[in-house]
């Protein structure tokens, strides 16, 4: 738990650990939004205030169109097959998705706390944001972990630098601490 306007870094949550638990939660009435979101999250890398926004005939059509909150630029997000087999399973009331038992629109800090209860790392700090970055994990990995994978992680995550791209997803210290490891 991190104090009030302190600054922490969100730890990423290994890519198929997040899967599974999204698909487990889905087995629970109560639960299925929260795992559907999991999911959605994990396979997109937006932001959790973009996610929210996407809605019942977005997922339909199996794309949405859109401009990024946080930069405002626009970007079009195809749903791959994880995310739409994951959709067959809910059960929406009008257009929104993302809802709780009580039929009101998740909030960011309603979706943080879950999540650190959900995924209880003794020193990780989890947020909505740690599965931004599991999913920057598991595409760098599976395509090889290569600058040209970077690149395209960089447009995706629109920073402005692979540096800051390769320090997002916690590379650099990884391969210091594998070099201390491998003395």
């Amino acid at each position: 738990m991190s104090l009030k306007s302190s600054i922490t870094k969100a730890n990423y949550i290994n890519y198929d650990e997040a899967l599974n638990k999204g698909r487990e939660l889905m087995q629970v009435k109560s639960s299925r939004n929260f795992g559907f979101y999991i999911i959605v999250a994990i396979n997109t890398g937006l932001r959790i205030g973009d996610i929210l926004t996407i809605t019942k005939a977005d997922f339909e059509n199996g794309y949405k169109d859109f401009r990024e909150g946080k930069t405002k630029k626009s970007k079009r997000l195809d749903f791959n097959k994880k995310i739409i087999e994951a959709f067959a399973d809910i059960n929406c009331i009008g257009q929104k998705v993302f809802t709780s038992t009580h039929n009101t629109t998740f909030s960011s800090q309603q979706i943080n706390r879950k999540l650190k209860q959900v995924f209880q790392y003794k020193r990780k700090n989890i947020s909505s944001h740690s599965l931004r970055k599991s999913f920057g994990r598991k595409v760098y990995e599976s395509n090889g972990e290569t600058d040209a994978v970077l690149v395209k992680l960089t447009q995706m995550f629109n920073h402005s630098s692979m540096a800051i791209t390769r320090n997002y997803l916690d590379i650099t210290q990884e391969e210091i601490k594998d070099i201390y490891m491998n003395l």
